[in-house]
């Protein structure tokens, strides 16, 4: 549970940022980490169109140089784009000044003042600078674990529908290493999430 739902007080080490939105209605908002890549990402463009859901992907900027087309794919399919550093770094070792070089270099490629940072982690001298930059850190409310592949896609599910509430952010990722659990958990979330009485939102670009 500590993973998939990351408790109150590990929350308050990163203030201001974002675990959840304030909605008024019924209102999830599921995300994407670690795309674009070619095996995953038009397959699952296919898939968001068919569903009707829009989604806010958090891309890595290395994926993006390599997979420029599948990156413009997203964007002109009306989704939400933000940054997720350029190497996917474990940033906790880094002074602010290299974590930021890293966010920066993504940013020439991913135009968005969006970030989440890999596996949710962030040290407070790199909280501050990203803050200072302007930044909106947008963390998650639920992890589905969809690339553990000691899980199944059952699992998956259950993880994100136990969880999912009120402003949600949910954590899918757009990774072959994910694809078999999330793939096939994905629709049968959507379709749950949508029967309870949810609705699908993107972020807005700040």
């Amino acid at each position: 549970m500590l993973i998939e739902r990351p408790p109150y007080l590990y929350r308050k080490l990163f203030p201001g940022s974002v675990w959840q939105l304030p909605e008024e209605e019924p209102c999830v908002y599921i995300t994407f980490d670690d795309g674009p890549n070619a095996l995953t990402t038009p397959r699952l463009l296919r898939l968001l169109d068919q569903l009707h859901v829009p989604a806010t992907f958090f891309c890595v900027g290395d994926n993006v140089r390599r997979y420029p087309e599948h990156y413009r794919a997203i964007l002109a399919a009306g989704h939400t784009v933000g940054n997720h550093t350029y190497h996917h770094i474990r940033g906790l070792r880094l002074p602010a000044s290299a974590y930021m070089a890293d966010v920066q270099q993504a940013a020439e490629l991913i135009h968005s003042r969006l970030f989440r940072p890999p596996h949710g982690r962030l040290t407070p001298a790199q909280l501050s600078a990203l803050r200072t930059a302007g930044y909106r850190i947008i963390m998650f409310d639920v992890v589905t674990r969809d690339y553990n592949p000691r899980l199944t896609p059952d699992n998956v599910f259950h993880i994100a529908t136990r969880y999912a509430r009120n402003g949600s952010l949910i954590v899918f990722h757009d990774s072959p290493k994910a694809a078999p659990r999330m793939f096939d958990a994905l629709p049968r979330v959507v379709t749950h999430l949508r029967a309870a009485g949810y609705t699908f939102r993107s972020l807005e670009m700040p």
